[in-house]
């Protein structure tokens, strides 16, 4: 009989989705029959526990919301609108999406945007943005974070490597940890917009931000896949994860839907979507098309070289289908696309 997920599993993950911080304590002995459970409530205090080898263990063990949440919701009282970047597939430019939107976001002088870099093992993001040999300068009121632009401000673990090609070699909780200090240490004053870039799938990074967050108000998630099947099978997944978890998704971006040729402008299809594409993924879905990224090679140089997309090549085919998903994710958070990204940054 081929193997498949148990009721019982399949449980486990509502269990996890409502207390995803909790670690299980270290047994002694096998659960027994009657368990209620080590994470739960009553662990070590129900009538069931009453000689089990495990009660001290269990009745000792943490329980309830990290107290440190409501220090976050604090923190975070000055920002008006915080968005996820979630793909659940690996590669489909989150990241790049992610400093693109910063940008558009910062092109009015009027807005001030934060970029937090949750892809604990491969931050990218401070090369993107042109912050890579920046560091972290603490203070008695919590760390400060660079900042790209006058109205641009980046977190990311890269500001905290001795050397710029260390690799980051930790388990769960420690990228549970930083990313709480980010959220909690991190002078973010007033933003307009918090931007959290993550890394691909459903798993700690992802449970940690929603748990802490989730108190203080997340706006929602964009999703971003590319046009292939391959992608799109993983991207059903995270969205099926925003919902499990109570995260509105905002929208879905195809991006590389076609190269444009820098010369001709001419658009190829480089990844054929065979099933239909992010398109006929969001109808299937019930979600909002943000719209279509044509694949350019001056994306990767701008972000190669931590400028902005949007002022060195402005009238590319690229760009103005960039300030198209802007805006429509403005409408979809119910804000003006106008004050957004103004008429002047879209000329």
């Amino acid at each position: 009989m081929a193997p498949s997920l148990e009721a019982s599993e399949l449980d486990s993950v509502a269990s996890v989705l409502a207390n995803p911080l909790a670690q299980k304590p270290q047994l002694v002995a096998p659960e027994p029959e009657h368990c209620p459970g080590p994470e739960s409530q009553q662990a070590g205090t129900a009538d069931s526990c009453a000689g089990c080898p495990n009660q001290a263990i269990c009745a000792t063990a943490p329980k309830g919301p990290d107290p440190d949440i409501p220090l976050i919701t604090a923190r975070l009282s000055g920002v008006k609108h915080k968005i996820l970047i979630l793909s659940g597939k690996g590669g489909v430019g989150k990241s790049t999406f992610t400093s693109l939107l910063a940008h558009a976001f910062a092109t009015n002088a009027e807005q001030t945007v934060g970029v937090m870099d949750t892809d604990i093992c491969g931050p990218s993001i401070p090369k993107m943005l042109g912050v890579e040999g920046e560091t972290i300068h603490v203070s008695s009121t919590g760390w400060s974070p660079a900042w790209a632009m006058d109205n641009l401000a980046v977190m990311s673990i890269q500001f905290m490597l001795p050397n710029r090609d260390d690799a980051i070699i930790w388990r769960g909780p420690k990228k549970n940890g930083l990313i709480k200090q980010f959220l909690k240490d991190v002078e973010w004053g007033d933003l307009d917009f918090l931007l959290v870039d993550t890394p691909p799938g459903t798993s700690d990074e992802h449970l940690s931000v929603n748990t802490y967050l989730k108190e203080s108000g997340i706006d929602g998630a964009v999703m971003v896949t590319t046009p292939q099947e391959v992608s799109l099978l993983d991207v059903r997944k995270e969205i099926d994860f925003c919902r499990k978890a109570g995260i509105k998704v905002l929208g879905l971006v195809e991006n590389m839907s076609g190269f444009v040729c820098p010369k001709c402008t001419h658009e190829s299809e480089i990844f054929k979507a065979t099933t239909g594409g992010g398109r006929k993924l969001a109808e299937e879905m019930g979600i909002a098309f943000l719209g279509s990224v044509p694949l350019d090679p001056r994306i990767g140089m701008a972000c190669d070289y931590g400028e902005s997309f949007f002022d060195s090549f402005p009238d590319s085919p690229a760009c103005t289908a960039l300030k198209g998903v802007v805006k429509g994710l403005a409408t979809v958070m119910g804000l003006d696309s106008e004050v957004v990204m103004p008429e002047e940054a879209d000329a």
